[in-house]
């Protein structure tokens, strides 16, 4: 008899709603106090600035604003769980449009606090339920801002990283739904139930083909922190290295992520 179909993991708007803002919050306030010397600074993405790093990360509340000025699709094709693998097309041109904001937007702050408010009064005027044209075909609005917490604890993680000593916090449940949305991905990409993979206190998760695990203490076994889980699913960490390091438990012979990882295109 097949396993039974997994029932997709779902997420309250509201909540959501409010781990984007917090988080994005977060990055607000401390873009109000960087110094045109630490904005200059070079960043972990090749050759982005933390201007650069800053103007895209105000892309995560406003490409929903640009996405609902588009024509609403006629029906759902895209799955939330597809949208990391997917965002790797758009590349070039999400860099383009990062170095004119960063350039046409000198007070960074403002601008931030501009998206701030867009985002919010377009998610007051559209149901949850507006699909919208995406990367990874037309997604529920709600389904979309999901994504966002992706797209903020990631960066976050990149601005901390480039400044030395800034430390932006990380709101406790945009890291959860982050976390929750990477690991359903690997789930997605890696069908299968012979490796458990463990990142408490948010997700667990069954993937890996092989012999399927049904009760005691899984063959394969996978544990690692929530921020170390999304430096590897965005490729900033590298498997081997956070194994090394001792970041990553792995035990078993179908225990290596590696050829799984990063998840985000």
């Amino acid at each position: 008899m097949p396993p039974a179909k997994k029932r997709a993991r779902s997420y309250d708007p509201a909540r959501t709603r409010a781990a984007v803002l917090a988080q994005f919050g977060h990055v607000r306030d401390a873009v109000h106090g960087l110094t045109p010397g630490q904005l200059a600074l070079p960043t972990r993405l090749g050759d982005w600035t933390v201007r650069e790093l800053v103007a895209h990360t105000g892309m995560a509340l406003a490409a929903v604003d640009r996405l609902l000025g588009e024509p609403e699709p006629a029906r759902q094709d895209g799955r939330l769980v597809d949208w990391p693998s997917a965002i790797g097309a758009d590349a070039d041109s999400i860099a383009v449009t990062a170095r004119r904001l960063a350039a046409e937007h000198p007070d960074l702050g403002a601008h931030l606090d501009e998206v701030e408010r867009r985002f919010t009064d377009r998610l007051d005027a559209h149901p949850g339920g507006r699909l919208l044209h995406t990367s990874a075909g037309a997604l529920p609005l709600a389904d979309y801002v999901v994504t966002r917490t992706v797209e903020l604890v990631v960066h976050t993680d990149d601005l901390n990283a480039a400044v030395p000593g800034l430390a932006i916090p990380y709101d406790r449940q945009a890291l959860a739904a982050c976390t929750r949305l990477l690991a359903d991905a690997l789930a997605a990409k890696a069908p299968g139930g012979s490796t458990e993979v463990r990142i408490p206190p948010y997700a667990v998760v069954q993937c890996v083909e092989g012999p399927r695990h049904t009760r005691g203490t899984p063959p394969n076994v996978v544990e690692t922190d929530p921020l170390t889980w999304a430096r590897l699913a965005s490729g900033r960490t590298v498997w081997q290295e956070a194994v090394a390091g001792a970041k990553v438990s792995a035990s078993g012979e179908r225990a290596d992520l590696g050829p799984y990882l990063p998840l985000l295109g």
